[in-house]
Parts: C-alpha cells; sequence; structure tokens
C-alpha cells in the first residue's frame, strides 16, 4: 500500500491527531524513507534525525536537534550530508541509492540520489485554448507559480487548485518528464506519412497501458483529432478512466480489459497506427514522491519488472501495423528497462529506433522518465 493511502487509513481510524499533527507526523515518515538504504542498521528514533536533518532546510524542525547539530542546519545541502558523513563515518550519500551500476546512460546517480531527499513540484498541463486563462486564475488568486515551459506550470508541494481551475478539462496534473513525451508525439505530428493517413482519416492510436490516461490525452492535445483506444488489465481501472475522459470532455473511445502478458483476444479491429506503451515498470524514477518504494526496493525486482515488460512488448507490438510506431515509455532509471528493452524490441521484432532519451526531472524537481519511438 503506498505510504500516502496508509497515512489516511491511519489517521482515519484515530481521530485524536489534529492538522498540525497529522501534517508533521506524515512529513516524519517521508523523510525516514528519503534516505533510502543508508544507515538502517541505527536505532529507529536515530535514523529519524538524520533524516530529518538532510531532507529539510533551517528553519524547520531546527528544535528537535542537538545544540552540536545545530551550527550545521544550514539551506547547503552538501554541508548538512558533509556534517553527517562525519559524525557517522559509516554513511555514504550512495548508500541511498545503492543500485548505481543498473542505471541508464546519462543518469547522473549523484545527482538522482540527493533529489531523492527533496519533495518534487507538483506539475500542471495546460489543455489547448486555455493557456492564457490559467495562468490568469493563478496570478489572480495568488497562487506562487512558475512557468518552466509552454503549457506546463510549476506548484509548491500541495498546492490546491481543484477548486480554481476544472481539472482534466482546462488543466491536467502531470508531471514535467512525462509532458515531455509530447516531443516524440511531435514527431509524429510533423511526420509526411502519418499526416498523409490523418488527412484521409484520424490515426488509430492504442494506449494499450492506459492507467489513469493522462498520456492518452497528451496524445489527444498533441495530435489533434485520433481515433483512440485505450486498455489496462482491470476493469476498475477502466471505469475510472472513463470518468476522467468524462471530465475532459473526451466522448468518442474504445476500451477494453486486457491482460497483456497473455494472448491478446482477437482484436483485428484495432488496426494502431501508434501504440502508446507506457509499461509497468519498478518507478525508480518517481521515488522522490513515494520514497517507501525505495525504501523496500530489492534489486531482484529490476529483472522482475523487465520479464513484464518483455511480456507486454511482445504482446502489443505484433498488433502494430506495418509502417506504424510504438512509443514505449517508463518512469524507470534503470537499463534492463529502459535501452535494454528498446533494443530487444529492435533484435526481436526489427523495429527501427527513431529517437530514445532519458527524460531527467532530478534538476527540476520532477521525475525522470525514459521514452523512445520505434517504426515498424
Amino acid at each position: 500500500m503506498p505510504l500516502q493511502h496508509y497515512l489516511k487509513q491511519f489517521f482515519a481510524a484515530d481521530k485524536k491527531y489534529g492538522s498540525k499533527d497529522r501534517k508533521h507526523i506524515s512529513q516524519l515518515c517521508y523523510c525516514y524513507f528519503r534516505i533510502g538504504h543508508a544507515l538502517t542498521a541505527l536505532p529507529v528514533e536515530e535514523r529519524m534525525q538524520v533524516a530529518v536533518f538532510l531532507c529539510n532546510e533551517p528553519p524547520a524542525w531546527n528544535n528537535i536537534f542537538p545544540e552540536d547539530w545545530q551550527q550545521y542546519y544550514v539551506p547547503d545541502l552538501d554541508k548538512r550530508i558533509t556534517f553527517i558523513q562525519e559524525k557517522y563515518p559509516a554513511f555514504s550519500p550512495a548508500q541511498i541509492f545503492p543500485w548505481a551500476g543498473e542505471c541508464s546512460a546519462g543518469l547522473d546517480t549523484a545527482a538522482f540520489t540527493r533529489s531523492l531527499l527533496m519533495q518534487p513540484d507538483v506539475f500542471i498541463r495546460i489543455r489547448p485554448g486555455f493557456e492564457k486563462r490559467v495562468p490568469e486564475v493563478l496570478t489572480q488568486n495568488n497562487i506562487s507559480y512558475t512557468q518552466p515551459y509552454k503549457g506546463a506550470i510549476a506548484l509548491l508541494p500541495n498546492t490546491k487548485i481543484d477548486s480554481l481551475l476544472k481539472l482534466n478539462r482546462e488543466v491536467v496534473i502531470q508531471d514535467l518528464s512525462s509532458q515531455k513525451t509530447a516531443n516524440l508525439l511531435l514527431h509524429l505530428k510533423q511526420n509526411q506519412s502519418v499526416q498523409q493517413r490523418a488527412a484521409q482519416q484520424p490515426v488509430n492510436v492504442w494506449d494499450c497501458c492506459a492507467a489513469s490516461g493522462g498520456k492518452s490525452i497528451l496524445a489527444l492535445d498533441t495530435l489533434g483529432k485520433i481515433n483512440l483506444t485505450v486498455s489496462d488489465v482491470r476493469l476498475s481501472i477502466i471505469q475510472n478512466l472513463r470518468q476522467r475522459f468524462q471530465e475532459a470532455g473526451i466522448k468518442h473511445f474504445r476500451s477494453f480489459v486486457a491482460d497483456l502478458t497473455k494472448p491478446i483476444p482477437n482484436k483485428s479491429s484495432l488496426l494502431p497506427s501508434i501504440i502508446i506503451c507506457d509499461a509497468p515498470c519498478s518507478g525508480s524514477g518517481t521515488w522522490g514522491r513515494a520514497p517507501e518504494q525505495l525504501y523496500f526496493f530489492t534489486k531482484e525486482k529490476i529483472s522482475h519488472y523487465a520479464n513484464l515488460q518483455t511480456k507486454i512488448s511482445d504482446a502489443v507490438v505484433a498488433q502494430l501495423v506495418s509502417g506504424g510506431y510504438l512509443l514505449y515509455i517508463t518512469c524507470s532509471v534503470f537499463k534492463q528497462e529502459n535501452e535494454v528493452q528498446v533494443q530487444r524490441i529492435m533484435d526481436i521484432h526489427g523495429l527501427t529506433l527513431i529517437e530514445q532519451q532519458l527524460i531527467t526531472g532530478y534538476s527540476e524537481k520532477a521525475d525522470t522518465m525514459f521514452a523512445a519511438l520505434l517504426v515498424k
């Protein structure tokens, strides 16, 4: 169970905690997990103190530290890390995330590890037609925000906007790196053969692991009119997706339930020219948002997810029309889930790689993702 949901249930079962208590307890829990696999032999209270020291800036929590710690409790994270290394010679930042050798090319593991100590920002994507209204509403309501890229807005964690803007219709809550996968979709939009097909009739797009539908909405907003089909492994996911599409004003789409690790029922009518495969993965690129997954992760799980991705990619590539495109996406930093999977798709199925990129979000308080565009 995700920590967020566990805490919600915990507080619901015991009403004695006020809002400030709930906030502080939640922060302590998140900090404890943020230091990952470092100093696991320490008593819980002592390890918690180290975690809070590393994961926060003064003046927050200043009063909980011994006097000899307080002079080193400064905004500069490097200085705080150095102090902990001197205090605990067994500590190394590399222990927080001990799988540097498993990572995709281009990942700065030191920078990525440091980012795990900080809470990421919340990002929203402005949907077409609301580019002027959204910034105006935020400004009028004194909401602090930045606009790192066109159409993307960064908000401080826990910023409430659902009473100000229509979620899914005007804006979509979507991490910045996830938004950047649209750059590969734009490549398709500019492709002459795709343009020719779209001129004759809308292109068939299958979002095969649709989950909450963020990539489907992104595809619609980027490519324009398409014939959209969505699928996922459980009916409850599809039902939630239908509700989100209703909020987004998306009326014309097909949906079905499918476990893509097993033979797909006859879907000869699909004929997808574009398959979006946002594959189930370790989620390692999002551990800044879910640090409990970092804490409980073991190396063996990488192979588990890689095997799952292999089965799914085998199943969906078989459905892709000749000349069609596969957009393969993960929110993982591990090469077995990323470029190794892409190479296998090329070797086994004969697809050609157009572009692949590791979308590093750690310098922008965002997630890290991997995306590759291939053609059959």
